[in-house]
C-alpha cells in the first residue's frame, strides 16, 4: 500500500515537472526572453514628412526600381528603423512585389512591377504593415505602344508628333482597377477623381499623376481653413477633371491641345469654402486668394490658376495645375 503511495506521488511530481517545462509553440511566458524580445520592437509609421509639404498626401508616385524617400519613426525605441528589414506588399493582398530588405535609411527602393503597393516592416518575427503613405508605381511611358496601353486608349502626346526628342511627356502611368478606384491619393482625393471621363469601359485603365498637385490642392484646403480661423476644416469638394487622356482631350470643348490635364498635373475644382451647400462665385473667388497666397510661400508649386464662371457651367470652378510657371487666365 505504502509502496503504491509512493509511486503515486512520484508520478504525479514528473507530470507537474514536464507541465512546467513544456511551453506550447506561441504561448510563451511572460518575461521570457522571445516575448521580451517581441515587447522590444518599436511601433514604426511614416513620418510626416513623406506625405508632402501638406502632410495630407497619401500616396507616392514612382517609377519602377527607383529610390524613394521615405523616412520613417518609431515609438519605444531608436529612430531610423534600426534593425528592420523591409519589403513592398499589393494593396488589399498579402503578395509580395520583392525581396526583403535591409532598412538602413530614410531612402527605399520601389519595386520593378508596377501596381499599389504598402510598406511592410519586420523585426524579431513581428512584421507591421505601414498603410499610408502608399506607393503607385507606373508602367513606363516607353511601353505605350501608339496610341494605346494594353488595349486602352490614351491616343498621342504633342511630344509623339514632332520630332523633339526631348518633348514633354509624362514619366508613366498608374495601372488603375476597378478595386483601386477609393484608394486615397490625399486627404480629399481619391483614385477615381483623376481617372480619364472617357466612354471606354476597358479594365485596367491608366492614370498620370503628379504628386505636385496633389499637395497644392491640399495646402489650398489647408489655407481656405486658416482663412475660416480653423487648423482643419470639412470642406466639401467636387473634382470635375483630373487626369485626361490625349484622346479624350482632344474632344473637350475649349482646351488646349497641350492642356496640363495630360501630364497628371492639374485639376478642375469646386470647393464649397463656406460650408452653405452652394457653389458660387464667392467659393471660387476664395480659392482663388488661396492659391495665390500657396504659391507664395510655397514657389515650388507655382503653376496656373483659371476661374470658370461662365453661365454655360453648372457652377463656377477653379482649374489648377502646378506646371512650373505662373499662368492666369478667366473662361
Amino acid at each position: 500500500m505504502i509502496r503504491r503511495r509512493t509511486a503515486l506521488l512520484l508520478s504525479g511530481l514528473v507530470a507537474l515537472t514536464a507541465a512546467i517545462i513544456y511551453q506550447p509553440p506561441g504561448e510563451l511566458l511572460a518575461g521570457s526572453s522571445v516575448d521580451s524580445d517581441r515587447r522590444a520592437v518599436p511601433t514604426v509609421e511614416a513620418a510626416r514628412s513623406s506625405m508632402g509639404t501638406s502632410g495630407d498626401v497619401r500616396m507616392q508616385v514612382v517609377r519602377a526600381g527607383e529610390r524613394v524617400a521615405f523616412p520613417l519613426k518609431s515609438r519605444g525605441g531608436p529612430e531610423g528603423g534600426l534593425g528592420f528589414r523591409y519589403q513592398w506588399m499589393q494593396v488589399g493582398r498579402n503578395e509580395s512585389a520583392d525581396v526583403m530588405r535591409p532598412l538602413d535609411g530614410d531612402t527605399l527602393l520601389a519595386p520593378l512591377t508596377p501596381g499599389f503597393y504598402e510598406l511592410v516592416v519586420t523585426r524579431n518575427g513581428i512584421a507591421q504593415r505601414i498603410e499610408e503613405p502608399r506607393l503607385a508605381v507606373l508602367v513606363p511611358f516607353e511601353l505605350k505602344l501608339g496610341s494605346t496601353l494594353n488595349g486602352y486608349q490614351i491616343g498621342r502626346y504633342p511630344a509623339e508628333w514632332s520630332r523633339d526628342d526631348q518633348g514633354e511627356r509624362p514619366d508613366g502611368f498608374a495601372e488603375v482597377r476597378e478595386e483601386h478606384l477609393d484608394l486615397p491619393l490625399t486627404k480629399h482625393l481619391k483614385v477615381r477623381d483623376f481617372v480619364t471621363h472617357d466612354r471606354q469601359t476597358i479594365w485596367p485603365r491608366y492614370v498620370a499623376v503628379d504628386p505636385r498637385v496633389l499637395d497644392k490642392i491640399e495646402l489650398v484646403m489647408r489655407e481656405l481653413a486658416r482663412r475660416r480661423g480653423e487648423e482643419r476644416a470639412q470642406f466639401t469638394l467636387e473634382v470635375h477633371s483630373g487626369f485626361r487622356t490625349p484622346l479624350h482631350n482632344s474632344n473637350v470643348e475649349g482646351s488646349a491641345r497641350d492642356s496640363r490635364h495630360l501630364y497628371g498635373d492639374a485639376a478642375d475644382v469646386a470647393i464649397d469654402t463656406d460650408g452653405d451647400g452652394q457653389l458660387t462665385l464667392l467659393d471660387a473667388y476664395r480659392v482663388e486668394q488661396a492659391v495665390d497666397w500657396v504659391e507664395r510661400l510655397h514657389p515650388e508649386l507655382v503653376g496656373g490658376l483659371g476661374v470658370y464662371s461662365s453661365r454655360r457651367y453648372a457652377t463656377p470652378y477653379c482649374h489648377i495645375d502646378a506646371r512650373g510657371e505662373r499662368k492666369r487666365w478667366r473662361g
